[in-house]
């Protein structure tokens, strides 16, 4: 018994020690190398040199953000496929050097925003075991899906697509290990962004061998290859990525803070049919076998691996523009307490009703409503409600709706080799929109006041429609400046507030409130391939989304994956109703597009078109990766930090025309002085830091208060830069919108200054005054009386008859 007992003892020992000897890819031995996040230290001295400069001198420099990205290479220590060596350092070097700054732009606009990001590249490489991991989980994930072409006239190789939803654990597992994001408090809270380059060993990969046994060189030394191994590390076989059944990519964007660049998978083409612009073929990524086919001539290896350094640079930067610091949707992205999204069903037909849940066409809400809450602050109520009515009974909306209807003609190839002509019926939707907006806030109280209404008199003041209500009786006080009542007695402010029209509904949404009503058209017997414009089927403005839903079958695009055409699928509105709320809530766009100041107009990278996101014909997810929701909340705090540096310019502009108008000297010059001083600037020595006993146009109280905005604006704008360095988001936002309203508030306070000064410094002045009635009038009649007595008493008696 006692050996039994001792043998089963010694038994689970082994095992234990088996298991703890196991290989074990993301084990932190001692010396594990740690994230560094200091750059701001270096920058902070520039940072505030440029707001210095921006704030006081009016120069035309823009807010300084430093933004750091990681670039993780995996397969670039000698381990990889080819065994390629690449220098991380030199690669950071070129990225600090080739893209130094990057200034978003706004869509709506086509502006460069007042913001601009210095770029901060961390380049280091990945260890042997994280990548042997990782081979392992996209080795266990290949399906074979027939045969492809090497290139446009290579040899048919055998196809294998990884689902990279499949694999996307391992990229998380890694991405915790190297930045320890599972202990927050030692990162304090940061949230890197990281770009995953990997190069894999496709012989290793190859899941037709059977002999290779990845697991156990997780930690051996991988052997070096001849030459004759080297012609052969392409595999002969092409695998490439599909996230969730979309386009097949080799770049895909992450459901985390990450996106995955694999220059061992395809190469892949897709784009837009008979199309260049954006188009990505087998030459957009580079390929380490065009690399080294020359390898045994040295004059011809350099260059080659300068060029592949210089083109890789050029691909990560296209991300960081595209995906990890994008352009803003729209100028405006309205940060309220309160926001509602009534979803709101138009349709023409009592077949079926996509609310119903367990339907493949069902619209799933709480989904809708879980990742709107993502994109939003803590602080923001956010509320979803739905409702069905039928086109018969808005007869405004099914006549917009009609008018709606457009069509235009197509010119496509078919497979004679001809153009054939013919006609496609769309739905354009900004003639769609003039009518929807009047009506969303009548729709989305009544489906409030059903729901809750206690939500109703949150988000609406009045909802007895036919009462008179005044615009200013609001359900939260709001707070207005104290010179904001110096012209309320005027004339002209009696006129404008007389001339105040309230809306025809009578309806009147609360302080801090914001209705974003998403129109979703469920039609039926319409054209099979009805879309709206851009063969697409959702159409967003800044205010509004409206969303076209449809039973019929997949609809062909003019868009092409690899040989395969993609096709739209109009019953299924759970997608685009996502993507339209990522635009007009978190002031998203998709990740291929991005504005052009050249062209004047966005531009398409397809790039980066398949991933975690909703955008767009290459994908087919309804979830928003991590990625671009920090944007959407940086977004938020972009938008209004901009438009405060655009009011302190009005502010600056208006200033400097009040000096240009009335600061003169007793000749009528300009007053002059150094060269690198502005008018505003000499009349400031001259009158305000000198004493002096002429009269001042600016009170010394405007010209101390302006100072000392501007010194607090500069700490509140370096210790901004220093939150969204460090992703302290929240922070952020609040510090954001201080900025926002002080600037308002100071814009408000010097135009009223400025109108009360021209009025003083007016050379002379009109009035319009009624005559008075006093004691005065009848003593100047009787005057005048008596003189006319007077008169003709002399004219009668020197007449010279009598």
């Amino acid at each position: 018994m006692k050996r039994a007992e001792a043998s089963w003892f010694l038994l689970g020992l082994l095992t234990v020690l088996c298991v703890e000897s196991a290989p074990q890819a993301y084990r932190r031995d001692p010396g594990h190398p740690t994230w560094h996040h200091g750059a701001f230290h270096d920058v902070k001295d520039t940072v505030r040199s440029d707001v210095r400069q921006m704030l006081h001198a009016r120069a035309e420099v823009p807010f300084q953000v430093p933004l750091e990205v990681n670039v993780v290479l995996i397969g670039f220590d000698g381990d990889g496929g080819y065994r390629y060596e690449l220098d991380s350092k030199k690669l950071e070097e070129l990225l600090g050097v080739a893209f130094r700054t990057h200034r978003p732009s706004c869509l709506e606009t086509g502006q460069p925003l007042d913001i601009e990001h210095h770029m901060a590249f961390n380049v280091f490489p990945a260890g042997q075991a994280q990548l042997i991991a990782l081979e392992l989980a996209i080795r266990a994930n290949m399906v074979a899906a027939g045969t492809a072409r090497e290139a446009e006239f290579g040899r048919e190789v055998p196809l294998f697509e990884v689902e990279a939803t499949a694999v996307e654990p391992e990229f998380e597992n890694l991405y915790s290990y190297l930045f320890d994001y599972e202990n927050v408090h030692q990162t304090d809270g940061l949230r890197p962004a990281v770009i995953f380059v990997v190069n894999t060993d496709k012989v290793r990969l190859d899941p037709r061998n059977k002999d290779v046994d990845i697991g156990s060189l997780m930690y051996t030394k991988i052997p070096p290859l001849n030459d004759e191994d080297l012609k052969n590390q392409d595999g002969g076989y092409i695998y490439r990525y599909r996230y969730n059944g979309g386009g097949a990519s080799q770049v895909w964007l992450g459901c985390g803070r990450f996106v995955v660049i694999d220059l061992s998978a395809g190469p892949c083409t897709y784009g837009k049919i008979e199309t260049e612009e954006g188009s990505v073929n087998r030459r957009t990524l580079p390929r380490l076998q065009n690399v080294l086919s020359h390898r045994s001539e040295a004059a011809t290896e350099l260059p080659s691996r300068d060029v592949f350094l210089g083109h890789l640079a050029a691909i990560i930067s296209t991300t960081v523009e595209h995906v990890i610091a994008p352009d803003i949707r729209f100028e405006t992205v309205d940060m309220t307490t309160r926001l509602l999204v009534p979803i709101i069903v138009l349709q023409n037909h009592n077949r079926y009703n996509i609310m119903e849940k367990g339907q493949n066409f069902s619209i799933d809400v709480e989904a809708i409503e879980a990742e709107v809450r993502k994109m939003v602050h803590h602080e923001q109520e956010v509320v979803i409600v739905r409702g069905t009515h039928a086109l018969h009974r808005h007869e405004k909306l099914a006549i917009a709706l009609s008018k709606a209807m457009r069509g235009h003609s197509l010119q496509e190839t078919k497979n004679d080799g001809r153009f054939h002509v013919h006609s496609k019926t769309y739905l354009d939707g900004a003639i769609l929109k003039e009518e929807m907006e009047r009506s969303a806030d009548v729709l989305a109280a009544g489906l409030l006041e059903v729901a809750d209404p206690n939500l109703s008199n949150r988000f609406f003041i009045r909802q007895t429609w036919t009462d008179d209500t005044d615009v200013a009786g609001d359900s939260i006080l709001k707070h207005k400046p104290l010179w904001a009542s110096h012209g309320s007695s005027s004339k002209a402010y009696k006129e404008k507030k007389r001339s105040d029209k309230k809306p025809d509904a009578g309806l009147y949404r609360t302080y801090g409130t914001r209705v974003v009503p998403v129109f979703v058209l469920s039609l039926a017997d319409v054209d099979e391939h009805l879309m709206m414009e851009d063969d697409s089927l959702v159409w967003t403005s800044k205010d509004v989304v409206i969303v076209l839903q449809h039973q019929s079958d997949k609809i062909p695009l003019s868009y092409v994956s690899e040989l395969e055409r993609r096709h739209a699928i109009p019953s299924q509105a759970q997608r685009h109703i996502l993507a339209g709320l990522a635009s007009v809530v978190g002031g998203l766009h998709a990740p291929y597009e991005k504005a052009s100041y050249v062209h004047e107009r966005p531009v398409v990278n397809w790039l980066l078109a398949a991933g975690c996101h909703p955008f767009g014909p290459f994908s087919n997810t309804s979830r928003i990766s991590q990625l671009l929701r920090d944007v959407a909340l940086r977004n938020q705090i972009y938008s209004q930090v901009d438009g405060a540096l655009h009011r302190l310019r009005d502010i600056s502009n208006a200033v400097q025309s009040f000096a240009v108008d009335y600061l003169k000297t007793p000749l009528g010059e300009p007053v002059k002085g150094r060269k690198n001083k502005t008018t505003t600037e000499l009349w400031l020595e001259k009158f305000y830091k000198k004493k002096t006993n002429l009269p001042q146009p600016f009170p010394h109280e405007l010209v101390e208060g302006i100072e000392k905005y501007l010194d607090n604006l500069e700490e509140q704008l370096v210790g901004l830069s220093a939150l969204l360095y460090d992703h302290r988001l929240e922070e952020a936002r609040l510090n954001s919108s201080e900025i926002h309203q002080s600037s308002i508030f100071t814009h408000q306070y010097v135009d009223h200054v400025l109108a009360a000064e021209r009025e003083k410094l007016k050379c002379c002045s009109i009035e319009y005054k009624s005559p008075t009635q006093s004691s005065q009038n009848f003593i100047y009649a009787g005057i005048l009386v008596a003189g006319f007595l007077v008169y003709f008493a002399v004219i009668f008696f020197s007449s010279p008859v009598r």
